[in-house]
Order: C-alpha cells, then structure tokens, then sequence
C-alpha cells in the first residue's frame, strides 16, 4: 500500500521531499544535516501467506549515531515471526527492533540492514525510527517478468567461513528456506554413507546421491552465490570408509560424491575406528586426480585440556599427512568431552586451543597463522548428550575468539536444531531445548567472515 507523500517546513530548516515509490517511502535529506537515522522497508520475496521483509536503516546526515529503534504496526492477521540481525519485542500489534551489539553504530552514508517473516499479507505501518518518522535512502530496483518494484538488498550475506551443518535426509529446513530466512549460503551436508550395497556412496545409507530434492537444492543454493561441504561419516553407520575395502573402490567412491553433486570440499567426519592407511590413501588419490577438492577431518575431542583424541585424531591426522593428504582443514567435535570449567563456552574455546597445541606438534614446519587458518571449531548447539548447554551466549564468545584468531572455520550441529520449539526438554534433532530465537545460532556464526 502507497503512503501519502508530505513535507513540511520546520523552524526555517529547507524542506525534505517525501516520495512513495512501490511502497518504500523515500525522503532527501537537507546538505550538511546532522547524524539522521532513517529506515526503509522492502519485501525480498513472498508467497502464499506470507512474505519476507527488510529494512534499512541508514545515516544520511554527516556525523556518525550509535542505536537505532524501529517501530512499525502490523495490522491484526499479520504477525512477525523469525527475524535476525536485531533485537524485537512487540505490544499488540505493534513491532519493536533494536540494534545488536554489531550494528548499532552507522557512520555518515553508512546502512545496515535487519529482516524478518511475516505470516499473512499486510506490510508495515505507522513507522518511526528513533521516535521520528522513518525514512529512506535511495532504493534498488528491480525488474520482475510483469512488473518493476523497489527492494532493498539482498539479504545479510552469511560468510564462506561458517558451515553448519545440516542433515539433508530430512526434508526440512531446506538449503535454500535458511537462506532466505538468515543470508547464510554456506552449509555442511550430513553425511554421505555406504549402503545396503555395500560401497555405493548414498545419503544416510538409503537415498540416492542424485536425488532431485537434494541436488536442486545445492544447485539452487550456488545460483545465489552459495556452496556445499558434504560429510561422510557421524554417529552412525555404516561408514563409506568401511564398506569400500580397497583404496581404488573408496576413491572411486569419493569421486563419484565429487562428480554427482558438482562439489569440492569433502568433510570426513570420523567417530568410529576405520583403516585410516585405506581412507587416507583414497583422499590422496581423490586429490591427485581432482586437484581442487579440499579435505577437512572433523574428529572428536577428548578433554579441553588434551584436544583431539588419540588414535581418530592425532594418530589419523599423522597417518594422512604421511600419505600424502593435504589437510585443509581440521575440525574438532567441541561437544560431549570432558571439562572441569564451569562454563561451556569458555571449555570449547578451550578445546580448540588444545587443538592447536596438537597440530604444531603434527605440522611443525607450518606456521602458527597458517596452522590457525586449518582449524574449524563445530560444537553442538543447546543441549548436548553430557548434559552441557551451549547457549546463545557462548555462540558470541566463539565467534569472536574465533575472529580475533583468524581461524578457518565455524560450524555447529546443526541447523534443524537451530530454534526453541522444545525449550526444558529432551534432545531433539529438531529443536536446541533451550530457549531462543528461529536461527539465532545461524545469524549469530555467520558473523565471523575470518
């Protein structure tokens, strides 16, 4: 719905001119104003019965501001519901969206963005930003088939450096539903295993690897500019890496994941005893004849004061760079270990530097900001098996050792957990059991760009 375009002069100041274009309401500022917060909305994409919205709050005037509120109505039949990139409460029908301790603070022409879902059809009313009318900078346009309308950009990028994981033999979340929702277009899929055929590489051991609803996904989710990471390996069986027997036969096995799916990066995740010298001797090969395709071990840990276990991390890692492997990466289980630390958070971060410890032993020739740059750090969101809970909390403590380090990667388990639809209770592969926003653990690692 258009809003009225009006100016007004006030206290001799130049008037500002309001136009409303495709629903974006737009105002120029006067020369030389002071810090001006404004906020624009725009829809990114809509549906049957909803819609995903976005706004973008900038600073037109010529002096930086810390703290921005945006206020708007939703008609009743309307609700918000996921939202990322800001802090929201609501009274009734009408919507509150503060800053987060990232993106609060805009310099001179600077903007920042934050988005949401909303469950029926009604777009927002009513709004003001810092208690004075809203207002936006210049919008994007863009062509459709029948029309043209106004947007603002596309979603809050997630980051190269951050791929949770995701088990996609489940048919929800899609790739493509956690995109559109958080900006985040780079994921782990879990796990590729043998099967019933014995060394036939298929997802969780029963669906095919070409599978349309997988591989559209991954194809869809790299038109938006995306990538994939797929393990083999986890919790269960039966393992690609004991099905196929000979080097050959399991190379041909990881080559066949390669070619199917389009991918490049390979993620071993090892949690049961395998013949490390047939494994490591297939990825050297897999790497000799697909010279691009990068291999990240994900390995478990056994104490944060330790790091990585004995014989199915430091002994593997050592029998991989024997034959050949190029490690790019190494990826510790920061979950179910031990720890005398009384807080989770600070126990992961622990592990992780254990791990460290561990590598320059293995890589001595490697220096410490590359050996750095090898590690990924994947712990297990909300509740984990041991009765540790990481939280929210310790997410941003990560995130930020994990930038102040320069590290490689971050990940978690997983995506599907990612929201608060059983908080108190059991673990769930479908929910975190603890309190917390849809995504919140998505929007809070896709942060860390290295």
């Amino acid at each position: 719905m258009l809003l009225p375009a009006r100016a007004r002069a006030g206290l001799g100041l130049a008037l500002a001119t309001l136009t409303a274009i495709g629903g974006l309401l737009v105002v120029s500022a006067p020369a030389g104003a002071a810090a001006n917060p404004t906020a624009a909305f725009a829809k990114d994409s809509s549906w049957a019965g909803g819609y995903q919205g976005k706004f973008t709050v900038g600073n037109t005037g010529d002096t930086a501001f810390t703290g921005w509120k945006v206020e708007f109505d939703l008609p009743s039949g309307s609700t918000v519901g996921s939202y990322w990139d800001a802090q929201q409460t609501a009274t009734g029908t009408r919507y509150t969206f503060t800053n987060r301790e990232y993106n609060g603070t805009l310099n001179p022409s600077g903007t920042t963005t934050f988005g949401f879902l909303v469950s029926g059809a009604s777009e927002p009313a009513n709004c003001r930003i810092n208690n004075a009318p809203c207002a936006g900078g210049a919008p994007v346009t863009t062509t459709t088939s029948s029309t043209t309308t106004t947007s603002g950009p596309p979603p809050v990028g997630g980051s190269p450096r951050v791929a949770p994981y995701i088990d996609i033999t489940q048919e929800r979340p899609t790739l493509t539903e956690v995109a559109a929702a958080t900006g985040q277009r780079h994921f782990t899929l879990a796990f590729v295993l043998g099967s019933h055929a014995g060394c036939d590489p298929k997802w969780g051991g029963t669906i095919n690897l070409d599978e349309p609803r997988i591989v559209n996904q991954i194809r869809d989710l790299k038109a938006q500019g995306g990538d994939v990471i797929v393990a083999t390996g986890g919790a269960a069986g039966p393992y690609l890496e004991s099905s196929c027997t000979s080097v050959t036969e399991l190379a041909n096995a990881y080559k066949k994941i390669i070619d199917t799916l389009g991918v490049t990066h390979l993620d071993i995740d090892i949690e049961a005893s395998v013949n490390l010298d047939t494994m490591n001797k297939a990825l050297a090969q897999v790497q000799r004849e697909r010279p691009g395709t990068t291999v990240a071990f994900t390995l478990m840990v056994q104490g944060d004061d330790y790091g990585l276990t004995p014989a199915l991390g430091v002994d593997l890692l050592k029998n991989a760079k024997a034959n050949g492997v190029r490690v790019d990466l190494v990826n510790p289980m920061t979950m179910e270990f031990g720890t005398s630390r009384p807080d989770w958070g600070d126990a992961v971060i622990a592990a992780a530097e254990s791990t460290l410890r561990q590598l320059a032993e293995i890589w001595p020739e490697k220096s410490d900001a590359d050996r750095k740059r090898m590690l990924g750090v994947t712990p297990m969101i909300g509740r984990n098996y041991n009765g540790k809970v990481f939280l929210p909390a310790h997410a941003t403590k990560l995130v930020n050792w994990a930038g102040a380090n320069r590290i490689g990667l971050l990940a978690f388990w997983s995506v599907g957990r990612d929201n608060g639809g059983c908080p108190g209770g059991g673990i769930s592969p479908t929910c975190s059991s603890i309190s917390q926003d849809t995504y919140e653990f998505v929007n809070t690692f896709k942060r860390f760009t290295g």
